[in-house]
């Protein structure tokens, strides 16, 4: 039986349209009724992420786990959260409600891991990055991580805080060239790892991008038409040598 996706957003908004976006897009349904459903908490007003990670601010678990509960009481049978920094926050929220939240991160290494990458590069906010978020995950799997210096993380935080108000060329801008910055430094392609980021930059002829978005959309439909995903592969990657097993 198909089973129910829910979208905790806000974080931001239009990051969160874009998770939806995608999960529509790789729901292969040829008719309105055949696709799979989905319910959105879109609650802007969850407090910034890294914000309170580095600088004490507000709290963003209330309303985060607040959101869930929402969520599961509409019927939510699974979630994904459109935000990475919120992952910091991950086993807070997801101890708090009986349904399993995908793990972006995961997902992401996961996928790598199929790929074939070994060495990548990360774009996100400084959250994340100082988090070690991927760093962890993806490094479980032996895939290195390489991240910009402190002159090139504020260029990046510069072109997110551009997107969440709408200026898309500014961060698009602000993207291309870390991006590029980064595969000098020997990356062989970049993590889009906040979700304001893939929604400006894609992969071209001199850049190729990885959209943990994406992954977690693809993700999401996965386990929701079968009742299982990624999560389960990643802990089997993480058990043993499986790089490039299907």
């Amino acid at each position: 039986m198909e089973k129910t996706i829910g979208v905790l957003g806000g974080m931001g908004p239009l990051a969160t349209v874009d998770m939806m976006h995608k999960i529509i897009l790789n729901d292969p349904a040829p008719t309105d009724q055949a696709h799979l459903h989905v319910i959105v908490d879109c609650d802007p007003k969850i407090p910034d992420r890294t914000a309170a990670i580095l600088e004490g601010g507000a709290d963003p678990v209330p309303r985060m786990v607040a959101s869930a509960r929402r969520l599961v009481q509409a019927g939510a049978d699974v979630i994904v959260m459109a935000c990475n920094t919120a992952h910091y926050f991950y086993d807070q929220v997801q101890a708090s409600i009986p349904v399993p939240i995908l793990h972006m991160q995961r997902e992401a290494a996961a996928f790598a891991v199929r790929a074939g990458y070994r060495k990548l590069g990360l774009l996100a906010s400084t959250g994340t990055v100082r988090t070690g978020l991927y760093q962890a995950c993806f490094h479980t799997f032996g895939v290195d991580i390489v991240t910009p210096d402190d002159a090139l993380q504020a260029s990046v935080m510069q072109g997110i805080r551009a997107v969440k108000a709408g200026d898309l060329d500014r961060g698009a801008a602000a993207f291309q060239a870390a991006g590029q910055a980064l595969l000098a430094a020997g990356a062989e392609a970049v993590i889009a790892g906040c979700t304001e980021i893939p929604i400006v930059l894609r992969s071209g002829p001199e850049l190729c991008v990885m959209d943990p978005t994406e992954v977690t959309a693809q993700a999401a439909v996965r386990w929701a038409a079968t009742g299982g995903g990624f999560a389960e592969a990643a802990v089997a990657l993480a058990a043993g040598d499986a790089r490039g097993a299907d």
